[in-house]
């Protein structure tokens, strides 16, 4: 699988697609272009992979169970794969935050919650956080396990719930059309639940599920919290 690669770093921000998108989609959108000045001041450096929804959950020809299987593959793509060459590319020791919209969000948040010893924190935009929103009334284990709603009001190991709490997690969401700030607020809750800090940022009613507003939030937030 493809990965984009831009910049020098200070910490190292990987972003996942949207719905159905490639690794090269950020750049397309002008998002990259929004990151310029922190890439080219050295504070980031950008790892951009390919989504694998139109080869799972938005696959209308394909088994749930197969489904499952995919979602489960990408997710070990990332951890060992992804994660290594990104240490190989900048050094051991550069913490890695992930990111995305819409449903890059929730692969985003889901990455870093289930694996917080390889990843540093996320900053996820405009998404849901329960799987079932894709699965069509598709549920098993493995979506169980894919989806935060569901898994993290059940995670009680001490060791985990502490690495994660270490972690930088952001949630941000307009209120204007497609956005679900509700979704957001009721994940804040189960976030708060389990004492694990973050950050529900809730912008504007005029704040629509769009490229503009995320080329607006992803430098709003690195400009401001890191």
């Amino acid at each position: 699988m493809p990965i984009a690669m831009y910049g020098h770093y200070g910490f190292a921000l990987l972003m996942v697609p949207t719905a159905a998108a490639d690794y090269l989609e950020y750049e397309r959108f002008q998002l990259l272009d929004h990151l310029a000045p922190f890439i080219d001041a050295g504070k980031i450096k950008v790892f951009s992979v390919n989504s694998i929804n139109t080869e799972s959950w938005l696959n209308k020809q394909m088994e749930g169970a197969h489904k499952a299987i995919r979602q489960n593959q990408f997710n070990d793509y990332i951890y060992n794969e992804v994660v290594p060459f990104i240490k190989n590319n900048t050094s051991w020791d550069t913490p890695i935050i992930v990111t995305g919209a819409s449903f890059g969000a929730l692969h985003s948040m889901n990455l870093f919650l289930k694996r917080p010893d390889l990843i540093n924190g996320a900053i996820a935009m405009s998404g849901v956080y329960d799987l079932t929103e894709y699965t069509d009334g598709y549920y098993d284990d493995q979506v169980y396990f894919n989806s935060p709603i569901h898994y993290i009001p059940n995670l009680n190991d001490h060791y985990a719930l502490e690495q994660i709490r270490s972690g930088k997690l952001i949630m941000a969401t307009g209120q204007g059309s497609y956005e679900d700030p509700e979704a957001n607020r009721r994940f804040s809750g189960v976030l708060h639940t389990k004492s694990i800090p973050h950050e529900l940022d809730l912008w504007g009613h005029d704040v629509t599920h769009d490229w503009p507003t995320w080329r607006k939030m992803l430098p709003h937030f690195l400009e401001t919290r890191f």
